[in-house]
């Protein structure tokens, strides 16, 4: 039996606790205006990025606006819901 071989970036994306990814959730209470600010300012979108993932969230409910370290994640989440809205990581 042969293992196969991963690099270190295949192995962060195929299971490892330390990739995850943030997710922000649809509301009745903030603007598009906050939302995109906040992706903006939190998560280092650039305007366009950040209206996109807005309507997304949007429409469907909710949109990963980042992925990557679950700890890097975990910071930008607890920003994110200091400015009262819905996220997680995952």
């Amino acid at each position: 039996m042969t293992k196969e071989k991963t690099t270190p970036d295949q192995e962060n994306k195929q299971g490892s606790s330390r990739f995850s990814h943030l997710i922000v959730y649809n509301d009745n209470v903030n603007t598009f205006d906050h939302v995109i600010d906040t992706l903006i300012k939190i998560c280092d979108h650039n305007p366009e990025q950040a209206e996109q993932c807005t309507m997304i969230i949007h429409h469907k409910g909710k949109c990963v606006v980042k992925s990557g370290d679950v700890e890097i994640l975990k910071e930008m989440c607890r920003k994110i819901l200091e400015r009262n809205i819905i996220a997680k990581v995952e």
